[in-house]
């Protein structure tokens, strides 16, 4: 209990600090390489950046906005929107596709899935763009996005992913899609900014929010902006 009071007290007094929590993954993958643009920017804030695993922590740590994956179950006295759609799709090493002649969706029976947790399941996903179910030939679970995208760069499998997560790699082509028609992409929205009753009125909260929302058009990324 004490503990729990500190982390919530002690850095009220921090009033040039920010605080973003943010999903592991997405905190790793895409958030963290590009916070560097951001404190050139804003020199004079402080970033304290913390990842959350389950989005009931936001009711236990100190945050001024909150990056979540899935919707909070709780809002209290929060303001919460859509910020981010997701567009997911097979994805792996080059060197696989050739290994395995990969050129439709019934060749995955031959490869190795690889499940993360994220929005959509292999299950769900095979059922909503082919209609069925697939038997694959092997299946790996990792409980974090960053640990599946590793496996499939690797050569370990074929993830089920997002651009978002797996831009870097897309970009260097350690990753690429097997398929490539529009029809074999699903998009969901599984990002919500998450704004605490503090964060209110606070400038540093305003141009972190700003900036986050220049980066994911930059991206190109479906960004949801509310007026």
């Amino acid at each position: 209990m004490i503990k729990g009071a500190t982390r919530l007290v002690a850095p009220q007094s921090q009033r040039n600090h920010l605080f973003i929590a943010s999903g592991p993954s997405f905190a790793a993958k895409w958030l963290q390489p590009r916070i560097g643009n951001f404190i050139g920017e804003h020199p004079e804030i402080g970033i304290r950046l913390s990842t959350i695993a389950d989005l009931r922590e936001l009711d236990t740590i100190r945050f001024d906005l909150a990056i979540a994956y899935g919707r909070p179950p709780v809002l209290n006295d929060r303001q919460i929107e859509p910020l981010l759609a997701e567009r997911l799709r097979p994805l792996c090493s080059p060197l696989l596709i050739e290994q395995l002649g990969l050129h439709e969706p019934g060749d995955l029976a031959r490869a190795t899935l690889i499940h993360s947790s994220n929005a959509l399941t292999w299950t769900d996903y095979l059922r909503k763009v082919v209609g069925t179910t697939i038997k694959a030939r092997h299946e790996l679970w990792f409980d974090r996005s960053t640990m599946a995208i590793d496996a499939a760069v690797e050569g370990l499998g074929v993830v089920l992913e997002s651009e978002i997560l797996a831009a870097d790699e897309l970009e260097k082509g350690t990753l690429v899609a097997p398929f490539h028609q529009p029809q074999f992409e699903v998009e969901t929205v599984s990002y919500y900014l998450v704004r605490s009753s503090e964060a209110k009125g606070r400038s540093h909260v305003d141009a972190f929010e700003a900036w986050l929302r220049a980066k994911i058009t930059a991206a190109n990324l479906k960004g949801t902006i509310v007026a």
